[in-house]
């Protein structure tokens, strides 16, 4: 049982760090002012996390297992390529939208001053997912018949940089400018020109 209320415990550090994100924008977050949200002491705090560094990158390891895990199950329900992005990068778009103060960790603004791992830790986050969209590229010569216009690389980097440019702007907007606003019409233009027909040899 002890196990288990420990866990409780973890996580709802780990909530109030991202509440705090969402409603401090621009505040730098301590330890103590994260325990009086928690309603713990500081030292209660270090008990779970030795480091707020620790707890970052618990904020970290729950986005990489929040996208991933769904990725996957887009993988598996999606056949086509161009769907497959879109279900990916609409996602992302939705789960920043959803986590205001994740969405400043997936930005990296949080991060200034923390240390360089979790910069670090946040890029590989977004690698990982360009790597996936990559992959999903590669496939669609393979499956599909149909090739990128640009490279899989320059395609695959192009859709990551779309992500990134709308959570940045929500971001900066303090969470007004939302992610989705305006994704349908900006995919459908993207996507008619992110796919060719392979040329079958004369």
């Amino acid at each position: 049982m002890g196990g288990d209320s420990t866990m409780d415990r973890r996580q709802q550090i780990l909530q109030a760090l991202a509440l705090m994100l969402e409603e401090d924008s621009g505040k730098r977050i301590t330890t103590a002012a994260l325990a009086r949200q928690v309603g713990v002491s500081e030292a209660a705090l270090y008990r779970h996390f030795p480091s707020k560094a620790r707890m970052y990158e618990g904020l970290i390891e729950f986005i990489e297992e929040s996208l991933f895990t769904r990725i996957s199950r887009i993988l598996d329900d999606v056949p086509d390529a161009i769907s497959r992005c879109a279900r990916i990068l609409t996602l992302v778009l939705a789960f920043a939208e959803k986590n205001p103060g994740l969405a400043r960790v997936m930005h990296g603004d949080v991060l200034t001053g923390e240390t360089a791992r979790l910069r670090q830790r946040v890029h590989q986050l977004f690698e990982r997912l360009e790597l996936q969209l990559k992959q999903v590229l590669r496939d669609a010569e393979i499956q599909q018949g149909q090739r990128t216009v640009i490279t899989t690389t320059a395609a695959a980097n192009l859709l990551v940089a779309q992500a990134e440019g709308h959570i940045a702007q929500y971001v900066r907007s303090d969470f007004k400018r939302l992610p989705t606003e305006h994704w349908e019409d900006q995919w459908a233009l993207v996507s008619r020109s992110l796919l060719r027909e392979v040329q079958a040899p004369a």
